[in-house]
C-alpha cells in the first residue's frame, strides 16, 4: 500500500490495524510494512508507549528480534506534534495508549497520513483490550494474525497467562504468556 494522490493532488490517508494474540507476529508485520514504506522513500515516523520496555527502551523489537528505531511517548496527543510532514506513522502496542489514540489516528489519516497500528485485541481474560476496539472500528484495513496453540497445534487467538495475577497489564514473554486456541484456553478455566 502507498499514499496515492487523488484527482486534486491531495494525499489520502487511512488506518491499518494489525491485531491478534501474543506471539502472532503483530510487531513483525508492523516492522515489515514500515521497512517497505522506507524502501518506497516515504517519510516514516514510528512510536511506541513508554510503558513498553520489554526488549528495549527505544526500539520496537519483535519476538524474532527484528527491530526498528521508534520514539517512546506517554500520551497519544504527542503523535500530532511529532508526526508533522510524514507519509507513514507506525504505532506498536496500541492497547497501552490512552483513550484518545483512536481519535488521534483518525486525525492523522484525515491529514493524509497512512497510519499503521499494531496491538493486542484481547487481554489475558479474553476481553477487548484497551482502545483496540475503537481503533478497529475506525480502521480502513484490518489484519488479524494468529499464533499456534502450544497445547494442540491449532491456530491460537488467545493470550493465556500462566502466572496468577489479576492485573490487566502485566508485561511478559514466554515465561508469563503462551498462545492458546479457544478450546485449550477454556480447558484451563481461563474463560468463565
Amino acid at each position: 500500500m502507498f499514499i496515492e494522490p487523488n484527482i486534486t493532488g491531495e494525499r489520502r490517508g487511512w488506518i491499518e490495524v494489525i491485531c491478534g494474540s501474543m506471539f502472532s507476529g503483530k510487531t513483525e508485520e508492523l516492522i515489515r510494512r514500515l521497512k517497505r514504506a522506507r524502501i518506497a522513500n516515504l517519510k516514516v515516523e514510528i512510536f511506541k508507549p513508554t510503558a513498553d520496555t520489554r526488549y528495549d527502551d527505544v526500539k520496537i523489537v519483535s519476538h524474532n528480534t527484528n527491530s526498528v528505531h521508534s520514539t517512546p511517548i506517554d500520551n497519544s496527543q504527542k503523535l500530532l506534534l511529532l508526526a508533522q510532514n510524514v507519509d507513514v506513522v507506525g504505532i506498536d502496542e496500541a492497547q497501552f495508549f490512552d483513550s484518545e489514540i483512536a481519535n488521534v489516528c483518525d486525525e492523522l489519516a484525515f491529514r493524509g497520513v497512512r497510519v499503521i497500528v499494531a496491538g493486542l485485541d484481547m487481554d489475558f481474560q479474553g476481553n477487548p483490550f484497551g482502545q483496540m476496539p475503537f481503533l478497529l472500528a475506525k480502521a480502513d484495513y484490518i489484519t488479524k494474525l494468529h499464533a499456534i496453540c502450544v497445547q494442540c497445534g491449532n491456530i491460537a487467538n488467545y493470550s493465556y497467562r500462566k502466572i496468577p495475577n489479576e492485573d490487566q497489564v502485566m508485561l511478559g514473554e514466554k515465561d508469563v504468556y503462551e498462545p492458546r486456541c479457544r478450546h485449550c484456553y477454556k480447558m484451563d478455566g481461563a474463560v468463565q
